[in-house]
């Protein structure tokens, strides 16, 4: 048992190495000479007609996390899904309160107008 848990603790160091070194890496073959117009916005060749920060509207964001909600929903349902016919009451019972709890949330996002595009 102590093997495998070697093993977990190198896969733990080389999976943070890894990344690391690549960084690293990237760091040190970097071009390391700015100026004005490297650091200037870049839109397409095409010359900035405006500022770049552009506020949007929080809505769009609402509407983002709502669909994100719902596609982990989607997620988390299918090993259910997949072992349904393994699966014991409370199991079932479990799921039908993670579905409850999440249309409870898609009316509370729907009465808020959160899925509205106007």
């Amino acid at each position: 048992m102590r093997s495998e848990f070697v093993f977990v603790g190198i896969l733990v160091v080389f999976s943070m190495l890894l990344p690391a070194a690549g960084l690293g890496f990237a760091w040190l073959i970097r071009p390391k000479k700015p100026n004005p117009i490297k650091k200037s916005t870049y839109e397409c060749g095409i010359a900035t007609s405006s500022d770049a920060w552009v506020q949007f509207r929080a809505q769009y964001y609402i509407y983002a996390l709502v669909f994100v909600v719902f596609d982990v929903e989607a997620v988390f349902l299918l090993p259910w899904a997949v072992a349904y016919n393994q699966l014991t009451a409370y199991a079932m019972l479990e799921s039908v309160v993670f579905v409850a709890i999440l249309a409870v949330a898609l009316i509370y996002a729907w009465r808020k107008g959160a899925l509205r595009w106007s």
